[in-house]
């Protein structure tokens, strides 16, 4: 393979990764101008991010089959074009119900990006390139909500926070395109695959039963649901409570953005010496401490911007470690069913995740308690389902050096 057709591979299969990412958060600063337009409120504009994440939950389940029944491009393309029409319709709907349905299926059309991508890097590059391939992959994912919410910021400035639907909807025709001219079938579709539920099913409860993984998928996902409250409220927090604008609202969401990514390179190193059962027990108690301090400052008024900023980065660090070992051990008993065991992980940690950020929405005050309260009750449960579930693990599957998972955002 040449330089020149790696880059643009590469480039390609980034960008699809990366349309996940910034649809969740590159809309994030427009919350304030969605709710006036639409004459209701930031806590009802969040309902549109809950949709989303439900949305990309169903997704995953939905084309792993598909993708291996009919080949990557072909639902690929479907998919893109779903979020196409989606954008546009996000752009031009005037009633808050319309936007939460249509983010439900711009959602639907993301994913086909985000899991083909995965697929065909698995099938274009040999096996000793595709870990480099995927930390490429991995780096943007992690650099769009440091990019995404600031871009956003300046596009909702500029032209209104449906401007931001467009920009996202030219990004998924421009990746149409690019597909289509460059980017080759990777895999021949498979006529035998049943596409029965019946089978698929099976195939999912098979996976769920295995100890290890529940106790460390669902540890990891509620932990981590507490991140989707935080994403779906930071716009009340920040803009309204404490009256910042949009452009600052993008660069504090960047800046905390550097906690998540930034410990998940540390706990790279760290791994060295340490096993991933230790880090995610150190990293749960402290994400525990954390947010049940943060709770009683909040619910007493005893904290400002810069601390709630702080405490919100120290909480995001904690995910940082926690995330990827649990994820990595999730999937360590599976050299079979991996393909299907890391789609039910993804489900059901976007699965919490919508469900945390509902509830912020549903139990909106105007202050930031709802966040702070889902976020110390989730990470006290994590701890809880850790320690329940360890016990069910009669032979622990280690980490493969090497395979540890990236963060998910």
């Amino acid at each position: 393979m040449s330089k020149q057709k790696y880059f643009f591979l590469i480039l390609i299969l980034g960008s699809l990764t990366a349309l996940g990412p910034f649809s969740i958060d590159m809309y994030l600063p427009g919350f304030p101008a969605i709710a006036q337009d639409l004459n209701t409120t930031a806590a009802r504009v969040a309902l549109s991010l809950s949709s989303f994440f439900i949305g990309i939950s169903a997704g995953q389940l939905l084309y792993g089959p598909l993708l291996d029944r009919f080949g990557r491009k072909t639902p690929l393309y479907l998919g893109l074009g779903l979020y196409i029409a989606a954008s546009v319709g996000c752009a031009t709907i005037r009633t808050i119900d319309g936007l939460i349905v249509l983010r439900f299926v711009q959602a639907i059309g993301s994913c086909a990006a985000g899991v083909a991508s995965v697929a065909m890097v698995r099938d274009l590059f040999p096996v000793k390139d595709s870990a480099k391939v995927f930390a490429l992959l991995m780096l943007v994912v992690g650099l769009s909500p440091m990019i995404a919410p600031t871009v956003g910021s300046y596009v909702t400035a500029a032209f209104g926070w449906q401007g931001v639907f467009i920009t996202l909807g030219i990004m998924g025709a421009m990746m149409l395109i690019a597909s289509r001219l460059w980017l080759p079938e990777s895999y021949t579709p498979d006529t035998s695959l049943s596409l029965k539920p019946g089978p698929i099913l099976t195939n999912f409860w098979a996976v769920l039963r295995e100890p290890q993984f529940y106790t460390y998928t669902f540890a990891g996902a509620v932990a981590f649901s507490g991140l989707f409250a935080y994403v779906a409220d930071s716009p009340l927090v920040f803009m309204d409570i404490f009256g910042v604008d949009a452009k600052v609202y993008g660069w504090i969401f960047a800046f905390l953005s550097i906690g998540l990514i930034g410990s998940s390179q540390v706990n790279s190193v760290l791994l060295r010496k340490y096993q991933s059962q230790q880090l995610i027990f150190a990293a749960l108690i402290c994400q525990v401490i954390t947010s049940l301090v943060f709770l009683a400052l909040t619910s007493l008024g005893m904290i400002g911007l810069g601390g709630t900023i702080a405490l919100l980065f120290i909480f995001l660090c904690c995910l940082g470690f926690s995330n990827p070992n649990t994820a990595a051990l999730s999937l360590a008993p599976f050299s079979k069913n991996a393909g299907s065991a890391s789609a039910l992980m993804g489900a059901i940690q976007m699965g919490m995740g919508s469900l945390a950020s509902m509830g912020v929405s549903v139990f909106s005050n105007h202050t930031a308690v709802p966040m702070v309260t889902i976020m110390a009750a989730t990470s006290l449960l994590a701890l809880l389902l850790l320690v329940i579930g360890r016990r069910q693990i009669v032979e622990q599957v280690e980490v493969p050096t090497g395979q540890l998972a990236a963060p998910v955002h």
